[in-house]
């Protein structure tokens, strides 16, 4: 696949200072990227992009200039730990980490209607947590490529020895160990992850695991990346507790997964444990990295359910 091209001068990378809730006092700087629709162009909305591990805001470097051209507002932020956003040493949960993109989004960016939300891998965690936390700031979301803590489905998926791909769950779960054993090696040990879940092994090129290497070679950035999966359990209960307080969620949820990908098999069953309504979108041909994979569909999938609402 023919690498795609964006236009970098409608980008605007920008940095802002949020303030953690009372249980996580500590500064964060949450790093993002906006990209405006055209000008004369009828706004449609706001798309807020959220990327996985190990990526950051760059995976989605192929769509969010086609995504605003359509006539959206994209934001495309590094969570917490992530790029070049800050890496506090707490603070990983994913309702925590909702808290920081929506306080991006309603404090300093001032956008009050509702917004869409699209979530990769750990950022599809974070993209039910925003959803699940802030309905009347969510008009839809979207989210897949991730094994949801709370759902009947995940210690059943994460423990069975028939799923070896999760490996790396118990291996980032445990403390120093991973941190230990990937320092100076971070470029070899990220790109074990992209060969092995993608379809299509030109997507992510030697140039991009070289961006990403840079990024997780920053101090603390691995740490920050491994914290995100040692939150998994204190997730499980978050999410499993607010279904049982408040039901499933009345938000449009859409599971946006790659069609090849090796975990598409849970994908709209786990999702009916959270959401009322739930629809299965597939980008085509894709595995893991959805939107590096295949951005023309990621980018067709994504209109056609942001549309919807």
């Amino acid at each position: 696949m023919a690498a795609r091209t964006y236009d970098s001068s409608r980008w605007i990378s920008k940095r802002q200072f949020l303030d953690g809730k009372p249980s996580t006092p500590t500064e964060v700087s949450i790093n993002y990227i906006s990209c405006s629709p055209p000008k004369r162009t009828q706004s449609k909305g706001t798309i807020l992009l959220i990327h996985g591990f190990p990526q950051t805001s760059y995976q989605f470097r192929h769509v969010i200039t086609p995504l605003a051209d359509a006539g959206y507002l994209v934001i495309a932020p590094d969570y917490r730990g992530a790029g070049e956003s800050s890496r506090p040493r707490d603070g990983y949960d994913k309702f925590t980490m909702a808290a920081d993109l929506h306080t991006l989004i309603t404090s300093h960016l001032n956008i009050k209607d509702k917004i869409h939300v699209i979530g990769h891998d750990i950022g599809g965690m974070v993209a039910h947590a925003f959803a699940a936390k802030f309905p009347d700031a969510t008009a839809s979301v979207a989210w897949g490529e991730c094994p949801l803590p709370g759902t009947s489905l995940y210690d059943q998926y994460v423990k069975d020895s028939a799923h070896g791909g999760l490996w790396h769950f118990v291996f980032h779960w445990q403390l120093d160990v991973p941190e230990m054993l990937t320092q100076g090696k971070e470029r070899q040990y990220l790109k074990s992850f992209y060969d092995r879940l993608t379809q299509h092994p030109s997507a992510i090129s030697a140039t991009d695991v070289d961006h990403y290497a840079e990024l997780f070679a920053q101090p603390g950035a691995m740490r920050a990346g491994f914290d995100l999966y040692r939150a998994f359990h204190q997730d499980s209960e978050d999410n499993a507790n607010l279904v049982k307080e408040q039901g499933k969620s009345k938000v449009p949820c859409c599971a946006l997964w790659g069609e090849l990908s090796f975990m598409i098999e849970i994908a709209e069953e786990q999702a009916k444990d959270m959401y009322e309504e739930v629809t299965l979108a597939k980008v085509e041909g894709a595995g893991h990295w959805c939107a590096e994979e295949n951005p023309e569909s990621y980018v067709k999938e994504v209109l056609r359910w942001v549309g919807k609402h």
